[in-house]
């Protein structure tokens, strides 16, 4: 067993190495983003809400901006919903589902700070790429702000919703 810190949370997880035989897939719900930036942070703020109630046998954990910090998560993790926000051109507080080859890598990071998700799955050498849906909210304003604007913050029931429909559906699949 191993101790993972988040943000705001200590928990004890089995982190034996990543075999598939006679288990169920292993679940990570990461909340992303940067909740000094208003609407940047929903992802965050969705975790904490799902955290309130989570759903069995399912990882929620934040991960803020610290993508490389979370290695060790998405080494251990089978599945991988990412929250975050999604600067799509639609209207702000819209929930939006991707697979990652819909999602633009973007350029060539200059520093390790401006890692996503995508570009950190590289550095898991030996396993098998997990399986990645990003569920993303059109921000109103990234701008300094502790609180999200008021079509994100209503948009959060349905992202959690989804969320959890997706847990759901990767559960049905086993």
């Amino acid at each position: 067993m191993s101790t993972i810190t988040t943000a705001m949370t200590i928990m004890t997880i089995p982190m034996a190495p990543n075999t598939k035989k006679n288990r169920k897939p292993r679940i990570l719900i990461a909340g992303l983003g940067n909740i000094l930036l208003q609407d940047d942070g929903v992802g965050v703020h969705a975790v904490r809400e799902l955290r309130r109630d989570p759903p069995p046998g399912v990882l929620v954990a934040e991960v803020g901006t610290q993508v490389l910090s979370a290695l060790h998560l998405l080494q251990w993790a089978d599945k991988i919903l990412a929250l975050d926000a999604m600067q799509t051109g639609g209207e702000p507080g819209t929930v939006y589902a991707f697979g990652t080859g819909d999602v633009d890598r973007g350029g060539i990071q200059t520093s390790l700070h401006e890692l996503n998700l995508l570009s950190a799955l590289d550095f898991l050498k030996g396993k098998a790429k997990p399986e990645i849906v990003i569920f993303g909210v059109e921000p109103q304003k990234i701008d300094y702000g502790l609180d999200l604007t008021p079509p994100v913050a209503a948009a959060l029931p349905e992202l959690t919703a989804a969320a959890r429909d997706q847990v759901k559906r990767w559960r049905r699949k086993q």
